[in-house]
């Protein structure tokens, strides 16, 4: 075919609110049951073959542990280099497709998540994230559905940027080609989103790319592969694969071909990762390109002419949604001596009615944490808090009986530099220090000064003033910075979503930017009538 083509017009898919009595609570809460109601057997996707090794897992939901989803497939080193075979042989085909047969494919499966797969990729996240239906409806389908949707519309005009001039008789052109080699994938448990993007990306851009989801997340990551295939992508051009990390980074670092890691996980993984690459850059065919987006430690700073029920909601969402484990979850607060009292009592009301338990219950606000491990970590800050008499004013209790449920806790910081004011917990741990209301400034250079974590952060002000300063001294202190918000909630095609420091390269997925970094541009001359003589004009006496 021959043409440039337009793409749809890409649009945020609506979010259902799951309202009561309606037939999408109905068809969700079926599908729920169903899903309950059967033992998955996950295997591993690698080429064209459905890898099933009999060395299985099971897999639970982190809110009734004692309950089997099913199992997956445990493969080993000689899956990662199969899967790196496979994309290997994949990616002449595949980076040799038309660009608009590629973009038809991301667009089908966004039509697919919207429609028939909705109920079951969001079950999916329900059952095995724990996250309640609305946390799962934003994030698995319409922050999914974004993602495909707009990164179609980001190739366009990628594709579309050449040279903005030509000398006569030239014509000058710009290529750009997909990486040389392939693609790892690292993703991570709390967006079903994060992982369908991050091999996605590079993917749809003409990349062949192996694909390590987290272990907790395998359950919805099977959903995620089953809409990529019924929507036609070929085989081989994203292989699936469950291997203990060390494992995969053992083949995947030295090999000669590994072109790009694209990562979302913790800061200490991340710089592990980049440390081994480091060592094997020399081993490498063309220096691979790092993209990672890791921890957080984000903040919400509050200005002495705020309104404190404005405020008390941003930090009851900010804080509690999906129990804390987001990348931007508020975490720290700093809020002014003379709001205090008012965002004290209305923070505790609204704690006061959440009710928490198992995702099947639509009632339920609060849900648990993903596994024990992480149960363990959050309830251990919230035991040594309490050995160091620092105040709790709401919750501060756990339990892993039935599954791992920590309750949404609020510790009041004697110290704006105590632990729970400066390490990343991810959890429902919500830390505040209130300062002088008369030292605003003072505060900002606390806040840019106290994490080495820079993703998200809100300022809270009705004086423009204070907003603007807060503005500026807080620049490098956030790649997501939100004015009278919490500091969660980033919209694709609306705020691109990535952090610095050591939260990150900020390469801002959701932006066209993140899809250049899965490109590799060749810069064409073509000279259409030659010159015939050496000679240039100066020579002649």
């Amino acid at each position: 075919m021959n043409g440039f083509f337009k793409v749809p017009k890409p649009t945020n898919e609506r979010v259902r609110d799951y309202a009561p009595n309606t037939s999408e609570v109905t068809n969700l809460k079926a599908k729920l049951a169903e899903m309950r109601a059967e033992q998955r057997d996950v295997p591993m996707y690698i080429g064209n073959q459905e890898v099933r090794t009999g060395n299985t897992k099971t897999m639970h939901p982190p809110h009734d542990h004692k309950h089997t989803l099913g199992h997956f497939h445990v493969g080993d080193k000689s899956h990662v280099q199969d899967a790196i075979d496979a994309a290997l042989a994949a990616k002449e085909d595949w980076e040799n497709m038309s660009w608009e047969n590629r973009a038809t494919i991301f667009l089908k499966a966004a039509e697919l998540i919207a429609g028939p797969y909705r109920d079951e990729i969001n079950a999916a996240t329900m059952l095995c994230q724990s996250k309640n239906c609305y946390q799962a409806e934003i994030d698995a389908a319409c922050e999914l559905i974004d993602f495909l949707r707009f990164n179609v519309q980001y190739v366009t005009e990628i594709y579309a940027e050449q040279p903005p001039a030509n000398s006569p008789g030239v014509w000058n052109k710009l290529e750009y080609r997909p990486l040389e080699g392939f693609v790892f994938a690292i993703t991570p448990f709390n967006f079903t989103a994060i992982a369908a993007n991050l091999p996605g990306s590079p993917a749809l851009m003409g990349n062949t790319v192996v694909w390590k989801p987290a272990e907790s997340q395998i359950y919805s990551a099977h959903v995620i592969m089953k809409v990529f295939k019924a929507a036609g992508l070929p085989d081989g051009v994203i292989n699936l694969v469950y291997t203990p990390g060390p494992d995969a980074g053992d083949v995947i670092f030295k090999h000669r071909d590994f072109a790009a890691l694209h990562f979302t996980g913790s800061t200490g993984v991340f710089r592990h990762l980049w440390k081994e690459i480091g060592n094997n850059i020399a081993n490498y065919r063309t220096y691979p390109r790092i993209v990672g987006e890791t921890g957080g430690k984000d903040f919400v700073m509050v200005h002495r002419s705020s309104n404190a029920t404005e405020v008390a909601v941003a930090l009851a969402r900010g804080a509690f949604e999906f129990q804390g484990q987001k990348c931007s979850a508020a975490s720290r607060a700093y809020i002014p001596s003379n709001i205090w009292s008012d965002v004290k009592t209305q923070l505790l009301e609204m704690m006061a009615d959440f009710k928490m338990g198992p995702t099947e219950d639509f009632g339920n606000f609060i849900n648990a944490v993903i596994d024990e491990k992480s149960f363990d970590k959050i309830a251990a800050y919230i035991t040594n808090a309490k050995k160091d008499g620092e105040e709790i004013i709401a919750g501060g209790n756990f339990d892993k009986s039935a599954g791992y449920f920590i309750e949404p806790t609020v510790i009041v910081a004697s110290s704006p530099t105590y632990t729970t004011m400066c390490e990343e917990i991810f959890g429902p741990v919500l830390t505040i220090y209130v300062y002088d209301e008369d030292k605003f400034e003072e505060t900002l250079d606390l806040v840019d000064s106290t994490s080495e974590y820079a993703l998200t952060g809100s300022i809270f002000s009705n004086d423009r003033y204070a907003v603007e300063l807060a503005t500026k001294k807080l620049r490098n202190a956030a790649g997501n910075f939100y004015i009278n918000d919490k500091p969660t909630g980033a919209v694709v095609g609306q705020q691109p979503f990535g952090g610095g420091r050591g939260s990150g390269t900020n390469d801002k997925a959701g932006a066209k930017g993140n899809l250049m970094r899965w490109t590799s541009m060749r810069t064409i001359k073509e000279t259409l009538v030659p010159p015939t003589d050496y000679r240039y004009p100066f020579h002649q006496s």
